[in-house]
């Protein structure tokens, strides 16, 4: 078995890296930078900006997938980063930052996906990494929402594919991993109320200490990501599988 996860530098992704390797489970790191985390033999990173399309076109059209991936059995792919900005409304959003949002937060959980399931053999195991706001719409956040909602749409379509390869087939999953203390929170309780309004919702549960520690909520992910019944219901929320 081997994993690859995408922004694993920081926050969940970081977190979400650490578990797979705690349990064994090699993992294939794709992100701007390199991890600050002490190194790993079970750790190989891909400097790669998944928010430039041409980045992302050059690295899945080259050898490392495939070299990452040949003669493995079970394949994890964990679609973890992604950006909330643009926040705003459409006359306050910056037109190439939704382009960079859309291309990090869709394209390349999409494009990463199939590429994965062609490059590899056996059981394969996608796992978007969703939120609420694909399930609800927020003021300030139509970006950042409908993005998540896309990933929710790519996972229901998967399951309704079905086994296609006759080859363990594929199974995925959009998991909304709850509220977490990372940066992307610390960016959301910087933003003007102007452009979110619902900033102070968010000011309080970390008053309240009501955001999950990222390592507690990887935990719990990867678990649900190696359980038998994974990819069952192809939009979940982890607070509740």
């Amino acid at each position: 078995m081997k994993a690859i996860v995408t922004g694993h530098t920081k926050g969940l992704g970081a977190a979400i890296a650490a578990e797979l390797i705690e349990r064994g489970v090699p993992v294939l790191g794709l992100a701007r930078g390199r991890s600050a985390a002490a190194p790993s033999a079970l750790l190989t990173e891909v400097e790669v900006d998944l928010s430039d399309s041409a980045a992302l076109a050059a690295f899945v059209s080259g050898p490392t997938l495939a070299d990452w991936l040949r003669d493995e059995g079970a394949t994890l792919l964990v679609n973890n980063a992604g950006v909330v900005s643009p926040v705003g409304p459409l006359q306050e959003q910056d037109p190439l930052a939704a382009l960079r949002a859309v291309t990090l937060n869709v394209a390349a959980p999409l494009v990463l996906a199939a590429s994965v399931v062609q490059a590899s053999r056996g059981e394969r195991r996608i796992l978007h990494v969703s939120s609420g706001a694909g399930r609800n719409a927020y003021p300030g956040w139509s970006v950042y929402c409908a993005t998540k909602a896309a990933l929710d749409r790519h996972a229901e379509a998967v399951l309704q594919d079905g086994d296609q390869d006759g080859n363990c087939g594929v199974r995925c999953c959009s998991l909304a991993p709850g509220v977490i203390d990372t940066g992307m929170q610390a960016e959301i309780r910087a933003t003007p109320e102007s452009h979110f309004p619902m900033k102070e919702r968010f000011v309080q549960l970390k008053q309240e200490g009501a955001l999950a520690a990222p390592a507690e909520c990887a935990r719990k992910l990867v678990d649900y990501l190696l359980a038998e019944d994974f990819g069952s219901e192809p939009v979940a929320d982890l607070r509740s599988v």
